[in-house]
């Protein structure tokens, strides 16, 4: 009962006028401040308190000078890959980053030229495809396919098609944003295989890899042997575990050192320095003392979930819900409505007064779906949901 009382999620602080970016920017985006936002992918829940106590003790020295990253956090965040999920990795492999988009960047441009190819995987978290083009590289699409169920898997024989010998990268989301999948070692071992033969760099977003719900398990790319540690880039962090995107750090490992001495060398271009003092200190206190913290958060997050998948089930004749093997984010099937794709958004911000993702921004393979973050209080899941239902009901009376 203590643990319980001492990790609830039933309230979390209001955000609202606290300069959020998913309250800033609600009238730019959706035209109205009259919506729940649950689109950005950060939580509606208080970030850890001993990551905020730790803060509070640094903020005693009244110096906020240039820091460099202490080796005790690096230290911090490897211990946790390895007790967590079993992969080694060594302080020198790591690296500082702000953020997975500017170690995606970096990775992009440390690995191809202009005009080089890069494999997406979509529907995907945007930048994935824009920081290719951005970049001026070929973008290389390689759908995911879609089962009756609603299961995501790779189209490894589209993947195998579309590779030539100019086909330098392959930008893994694993776990995926925002269908939701754990890849299983034998299917991260399709990928290797192919991208092994061929020469190409595969560099793992693996930023949502805490966030996975039993049995389902991460498995880290280069974890999968030799031949995955010659050829990976990961990318982690703390920013969606513990809520802390606000402290703007996250890390890259490269076990391989040629690889490694590639990738820096882009990233030396960009002087990526070493953050700032406060989130080195969030950063080591999180991944020490917040493991009994995250284990509660998913309690509750799969909770929030499951809220979402009854309602569904309660009208599917105009929503299906993929099922969720990791993160917090809902992907929803509206394509029963037979809405096009901006009717759809206008239904769930004029009807539902609710901010979501939409669908067709993943990539085409998106359109008709919509992607929503339940990684809130008790007390707001209840209000979107209930939100949701009154539309439904509204358009089953017609």
């Amino acid at each position: 009962m203590e643990k319980a009382l001492k990790y609830s999620f039933e309230s979390a602080c209001e955000r609202e006028g606290s300069n959020a970016e998913k309250y800033v920017l609600r009238e730019a985006l959706f035209g109205t401040k009259d919506v729940l936002p649950a689109w950005v992918a950060d939580m509606d829940i208080d970030t850890p308190q001993c990551v905020l106590d730790a803060v509070k003790e640094r903020l005693k020295h009244p110096v906020m000078g240039y820091e460099e990253v202490p080796a005790s956090a690096f230290m911090a965040q490897i211990d946790w890959m390895k007790k967590e999920h079993g992969v080694d990795f060594s302080l020198e492999d790591m690296l500082y980053s702000h953020s997975v988009v500017a170690s995606m960047h970096t990775a992009i441009e440390a690995f191809s030229k202009e005009g080089e190819g890069v494999i997406v995987q979509t529907p995907v978290y945007p930048p994935f495809f824009h920081s290719v083009l951005k970049l001026n590289r070929k973008l290389v699409k390689n759908s995911l396919l879609r089962d009756a169920e609603g299961k995501y898997r790779f189209d490894i024989k589209d993947l195998q098609e579309k590779i030539d010998e100019n086909t330098k990268l392959l930008l893994l989301c694993s776990p995926h944003n925002p269908v939701g999948r754990v890849w299983e070692k034998e299917e991260l071992e399709e990928i290797l295989t192919i991208c092994a033969e061929r020469n190409i760099v595969v560099f793992a977003d693996e930023i949502h890899s805490d966030l996975v719900y039993s049995p389902h398990k991460h498995i880290p790319f280069t974890s999968l042997g030799e031949n995955a540690k010659n050829i990976t880039v990961t990318a982690i962090g703390v920013g969606k575990t513990f809520n802390m995107a606000g402290f703007a750090m996250s890390s890259v490992a490269i076990t391989n050192k040629e690889l490694r001495e590639k990738f820096f060398k882009a990233y030396e271009r960009v002087h990526f320095a070493q953050g700032s003092s406060l989130s080195h200190v969030a950063f080591e206190t999180a991944y020490k003392e917040g493991k009994a913290w995250l284990e509660a958060l998913k309690v509750h997050l799969y909770k929030n979930y499951k809220m979402l998948e009854t309602l569904t089930k309660k009208y599917p004749q105009f929503l299906k819900i993929t099922p969720i093997e990791a993160t917090y984010l809902a992907w929803l099937d509206c394509r029963a409505m037979g809405l096009k794709d901006k009717a759809l958004r206008s239904f769930f911000i004029n009807e539902a007064k609710l901010g979501l993702n939409p669908g067709i921004s993943f990539g085409r393979e998106g359109s008709g779906f919509m992607r929503l973050n339940f990684a809130c209080s008790s007390a707001k899941m209840l209000k979107i949901v209930q939100r949701l239902e009154n539309a439904l009901q509204r358009r089953q009376l017609g």
